[in-house]
């Protein structure tokens, strides 16, 4: 089992950056593909990007592609988020997730807590 607590959130305005960070404990980081989902209030949980367990292969959802970048530490066993370009509509909680499938937009098996992003306009 893999505990993980997210970081990095804040205010931000639109056109800012953030990055994000997962930070991963109790078992073996490298054996999990990694995930970024969000959750704006109203709406369901949303998937952002996914990466394999060497960080060398990416996927990610068609909103965020060219504005967020999404990379691994594995000796650090740290997850991480690069948000750029932030728009109003990113203003979510972002949680990250541990899974067995890559790439995979469902069918985690571990979570974070979540971390609050909001971008003012």
């Amino acid at each position: 089992q893999v505990q993980l607590v997210e970081s990095g959130g804040g205010l931000v305005q639109a056109g800012g950056s953030l990055r994000l960070s997962c930070a991963a404990s109790g078992h073996i980081f490298s054996s999990y593909a990694m995930g970024w989902f969000r959750q704006a209030p109203g709406r369901e949980r949303e998937f952002v990007a996914a990466i394999d367990w060497l960080g060398a292969s990416t996927y990610y959802a068609d909103s965020e592609k060219g504005r967020f970048t999404i990379s691994r530490d594995n000796a650090k066993n740290t997850l991480y988020l690069q948000m750029n370009s932030l728009k109003p509509e990113d203003t979510a909680v972002y949680y990250c997730a541990a899974g067995s499938r890559f790439p995979s937009t469902k069918g985690y098996d571990y979570w974070g807590q979540g971390t609050q992003v909001t971008v003012s306009s």
